[in-house]
């Protein structure tokens, strides 16, 4: 089958490439600007790509053409497209179709923690043998790719709440039916196609109740955001973890005094397990760990498996990524796009480094940023350095 993607470049879209030439197709693509490293990748993996949406790319005539959310009404391939009766689809829903239909899903949603907990839950299951697929926002250090066919008997899927497409305004997550769910937290973002965060919250129960009653849900039990949604109604088993324990934590964790985090002890209703020691810093992902641990045990990794395979974990790039040291100082690269996730990984650093001076480089890409939504919490945010540098928006 030839099929032919509409904005092939994106991270989420070069995934999908990857992952239907993994599965035997002819794959082409196009996206308005074709350029490394994700053209390269694509290019190595034989994939024929085009620069730009002109109308021509669709001859000759693919048998299916997979639409990145990106495309907009008024684009010439699009209207071509509409114009002709080649078969179409979004990325979400040709995934859900081709790939993840009879095998054990494990979603991993929430604002912040994606990339990185769908990393390790990824690690963990292919440390305990079950050669997971997995299409993840980030490229997990123990693959050096973001996506994967894998085995065709349980896939691992970074489940955003963005958008699936001009003709599908739904979030990307409902398409995925996984049988385990990680819930990692909840706050207003994505400001261009959300009015509220009630209007989130509903996306996220429309996900809680595509969950089968012999899955499982692991969520923040912290989080008083998340809480709502599932008062809006459960039907499936819940646990919760938390850095402390109390009410409805099932997982949650004991810290060294003073510790960085790049150590702790897993409880399960408050019974020591075993001790994660690994090369991660922060609460924030040591309660992503948590979540993966849980997760991974409904997929049939024991807890001990689990804290094995943590402590090979080689983190994700672009995720507190050590890029090198200049003159004694250390250069991070780090993805964080919002002030709750800016605040966790400057605290994780702090804890990493004491009293070292910290210098903060800042760029609000992202649209909700742009907008001013974060105005008033990303100072706050940036407290825990020494000096910021901030691009203006």
């Amino acid at each position: 089958m030839h099929v032919h993607i509409l904005g092939i470049c994106g991270t989420f879209m070069g995934g999908i490439a990857a992952i239907a030439k993994a599965a035997g197709h002819r794959v082409t693509g196009s996206d308005r600007n074709v350029y490394p490293p994700m053209s390269t990748q694509l290019e190595a993996l034989g994939i024929e790509l085009t620069s730009g949406f002109e109308a021509a790319q669709l001859t000759p005539r693919p048998d299916v053409v997979v639409v990145g959310n990106v495309m907009t009404r008024g684009v010439p391939v699009i209207e071509a497209l509409l114009e002709s009766n080649i078969p179409y689809t979004s990325g979400p829903e040709w995934l859900a179709r081709e790939v993840l239909r009879g095998v054990h899903v494990l979603g991993v949603a929430g604002t912040h923690g994606k990339t990185t907990t769908s990393s390790m839950l990824a690690w963990i299951l292919e440390h305990a043998g079950l050669e997971p697929g997995f299409l993840i926002g980030g490229v997990p250090g123990n693959f050096s790719i973001s996506a994967r066919l894998g085995g065709r008997k349980v896939f691992v899927i970074e489940a955003d709440e963005y958008d699936t497409a001009f003709f599908d305004k739904r979030a990307k997550f409902v398409h995925y039916r996984p049988r385990t769910v990680i819930l990692n937290n909840l706050e207003f973002d994505h400001a261009d196609i959300y009015e509220n965060l009630a209007s989130i919250q509903k996306q996220f129960h429309h996900l809680v109740r595509t969950v089968p009653a012999s899955g499982r849900i692991l969520w923040n039990a912290g989080d008083a955001n998340l809480a709502k949604v599932l008062e809006m109604g459960v039907w499936t088993p819940l646990e919760g973890f938390a850095r402390e324990e109390g009410g409805e934590v099932a997982w949650s964790l004991d810290l060294p005094e003073g510790g960085d985090f790049s150590k702790f002890v897993v409880l399960e209703g408050g019974r020591p397990l075993g001790t994660v020691r690994w090369d991660l810093l922060g609460a924030h992902n040591a309660e992503n760990a948590l979540a993966a641990i849980g997760a991974a045990r409904h997929a049939g990794v024991s807890v001990d498996g689990a804290i094995a395979a943590l402590a090979e974990f080689k983190g994700v790039k672009r995720r507190m990524e050590l890029r090198g040291e200049v003159r004694g100082i250390s250069v991070y690269d780090d993805f964080a796009h919002h002030p709750t996730a800016i605040a966790y990984t400057i605290d994780g650093l702090r804890r990493k480094v004491g009293g070292k001076r910290i210098v903060a480089v800042l760029e609000p890409r992202s649209a909700t940023m742009r907008m001013g939504v974060h105005r008033d919490t990303l100072a706050p945010s940036l407290a825990g350095a020494d000096a910021v540098w901030m691009f203006a928006p």
